[in-house]
C-alpha cells in the first residue's frame, strides 16, 4: 500500500492467481480499517496545499504521469494480462487510453472556469466560484484496472482534489505499478493514497468518514446501491458507473459484415467482461438467418487462450465465480429452448484445464423468459433475438433497470434520429462499436449509474459551486 508518500507493509497479504494458469502472479500487503483511516487523514492533510497550487503546476504533474506511463507501457500492459487475463493487445490499448486520460486532464486542469452573473442591483456583483470538493474515495474494478484509475484520478487531480484509492482484489498489482509512477514523478505526499483491504472494510470506513466528501465507484449495480445508501450518513457526493445490459440492434438496411465486425468487438473484447458489452442482439426478422449464420461462422474462428499468446482473441474469465455465472445462464437458455449455434461449453483439455475458459458462444431463438435476456452476462455469449418493426424494437429494447451503452446499425438517417431519441441509454453507438473516448462523457441512466466521467464533463463531479455576492458603495 502507499500512504502519505510511503510504501506500507503489513503482516497479512493478498495473493492473486492468474485466471489463465491458476499460478500466483502477485502478492501484496493486505491492510485493515486503520490503514484506510491513515490514508484518509493523509489526503485531508495534503488537500489545502494541493488545491492551492496554480492549475499549471497540477497540469505539469499530470503530463509527467502520462510521459512516465508511456515509458512503462509494456510493463503496465503485461501486468493487466497477468492479473485479469485479457489479450496483451487489448491491455496495450487500455494503457494507451489511460495515458490519454492523463494528457487530456493535464489540459483541462487549466480550464476550470467560474462565472459572473448580472446582478439586479447596481451595488452588487455576483460570482460563481468552482472549487475542488475535497477528499475523494475511489473504488475501481478489475476489468479495466488501470484505465478506470486514470478516468477517475485525472479529473480529481486536475481540479485539486486528493484521493484514496481502493483497487479490485483481483488486480491490486496493476494499481501498485501505477502508484510507483506517481511516486517517481513526485506527486506530493498524501495527494494520492493506495489502500488494499477487504471491500467491506474500505467502504464502511469511507462512508463513516466526514472527511471523505465524494465517492466515485465503478462496479456492480448491487454494490453501487449499498454505497449510495451509505453515503447518506454524511451526505457525500457520489458518482456511480454501474452495470449494463447493452442492446445491439441490426436493421435490415444495415451493412451486415460491418455490423458483425462491430458486434465481435463489443461482445467478445475482454471476454465480454465489460459493462458496455453487448448483452442482447436484436436482428430484424428478414435478415435473421443470414446474420446468424455469418455471426456463428465468424465466432467459430475466434481463438481462445492465454492472453500472452499473440493469436488469442478471447482470454479467460476472471475467476471461477464468473465462469459459473456464464455456465448457469447458458444452461438456463438451453433448457428454455435456445439453440446453440456455436460454442456453449467450458473449454477443457491441455492449457484450458488450469484456467477459466469458456467457448465464444452464439445462441439463437432466445426469448424473454431466459435469464440471459434480463441479467447481465459478463461473458463471451451472444444471444440473438428476432424483431419485426421499428416500433416493436423500441418497446423491447429499453431495459427497466439498465441504461448504460447501446448500439444501433442502420443506414436510414431518419431512423437513426427516431431510435436515438427513443432509446433510454446514456451512450449510443450508431454504426460504431467503440463510441467511447476520453473527450466525451461516459455514463448511464436509471440503475446504470449517475454522474459522468470523461471529457470536460468529468470535472463537474469533483467541483463545488460557491456563490459570492459582493455589495459595495457605488
Amino acid at each position: 500500500m502507499y500512504i502519505n508518500g510511503k510504501w506500507i507493509q503489513t503482516e497479512h497479504t493478498l495473493v492473486v492467481k492468474s485466471p489463465a494458469t491458476n499460478e500466483i502472479v502477485s502478492e501484496v500487503p493486505l491492510g485493515d480499517a486503520s490503514h484506510v483511516q491513515q490514508a484518509i487523514d493523509a489526503a485531508k492533510a495534503s488537500f489545502p496545499a494541493w488545491s492551492k497550487l496554480v492549475a499549471q503546476e497540477r497540469s505539469n504533474i499530470l503530463l509527467a504521469i502520462a510521459d512516465k506511463m508511456t515509458d512503462k507501457k509494456e510493463l503496465l500492459a503485461s501486468m493487466i494480462t497477468r492479473e485479469m487475463g485479457k489479450p496483451i493487445g487489448d491491455s496495450m490499448g487500455e494503457v494507451q487510453q489511460s495515458i490519454d486520460y492523463f494528457r487530456w486532464y493535464s489540459e483541462e486542469a487549466k480550464r476550470v472556469y467560474g462565472e459572473t452573473i448580472p446582478s439586479s442591483s447596481a451595488d452588487k456583483r455576483i460570482m460563481v466560484m468552482k472549487q475542488p470538493i475535497g477528499v475523494v474515495g475511489a473504488i475501481t474494478p478489475w476489468n479495466f484496472p488501470i484505465s478506470m484509475l486514470a478516468r477517475k484520478l485525472g479529473p480529481a487531480l486536475a481540479v485539486g482534489c486528493t484521493v484514496v484509492v481502493k483497487p479490485a482484489s483481483q488486480t491490486p498489482q496493476c494499481a501498485v505499478e501505477l502508484f510507483k509512477i506517481f511516486d517517481e514523478v513526485g506527486v506530493p505526499a498524501g495527494v494520492l493514497n493506495l489502500v488494499i483491504a477487504k471491500a467491506s472494510t474500505v467502504s464502511e470506513t469511507f462512508m463513516n468518514s466526514p472527511e471523505v466528501r465524494k465517492i466515485t465507484f465503478t462496479g456492480s449495480t448491487s454494490v453501487g446501491k449499498r454505497l449510495i445508501e451509505g453515503s447518506a450518513k454524511t451526505v457525500k457526493r457520489v458518482s456511480m458507473e454501474l452495470g449494463g445490459h447493452a442492446p445491439f440492434i441490426v436493421f435490415d438496411d444495415a451493412d451486415l459484415d460491418d455490423a458483425i465486425d462491430g458486434l465481435l468487438r463489443t461482445k467478445f473484447r475482454c471476454s465480454g467482461q465489460m459493462c458496455t458489452s453487448t448483452n442482447r442482439i436484436y436482428v430484424q426478422s428478414s435478415i435473421l438467418e443470414t446474420f446468424s449464420q455469418k455471426l456463428a461462422e465468424r465466432v467459430s474462428k475466434l481463438k481462445t487462450g492465454n492472453g500472452f499468446n499473440q493469436d488469442t482473441n478471447v482470454g479467460p474469465l476472471v475467476d471461477e465465480q464468473a465462469l459459473a455465472k456464464v455456465l448457469a445462464q447458458v444452461k438456463d437458455a438451453k433448457e428454455k429452448g435456445a439453440k446453440v449455434l456455436v460454442g456453449g461449453e467450458r473449454l477443457t483439455g491441455g492449457e484450458y484445464d488450469n484456467g477459466n475458459f469458456f467457448m465464444p458462444t452464439v445462441l439463437g431463438e432466445v426469448s424473454e423468459d431466459m435469464l440471459i435476456y434480463s441479467d447481465e452476462t459478463f461473458g463471451p455469449v451472444a444471444p440473438i433475438i428476432s424483431f419485426e418493426t421499428e416500433e416493436a424494437i423500441l418497446e423491447k429494447v429499453n431495459h427497466e433497470q439498465y441504461g448504460l451503452a447501446s448500439y444501433v446499425y442502420t443506414n436510414d438517417m431518419s431512423r437513426i434520429i427516431r431510435i436515438t431519441e427513443g432509446i433510454e441509454y446514456g451512450m449510443i453507438g450508431v454504426n460504431d462499436p467503440l463510441p467511447f473516448t476520453v473527450q466525451a462523457p461516459f455514463g448511464g441512466v436509471k440503475e446504470s449509474g449517475m454522474g459522468r466521467e470523461g471529457g470536460h464533463h468529468g470535472l463537474n463531479d469533483y467541483l463545488e459551486e460557491k456563490m459570492v455576492s459582493i455589495r459595495f458603495k457605488v
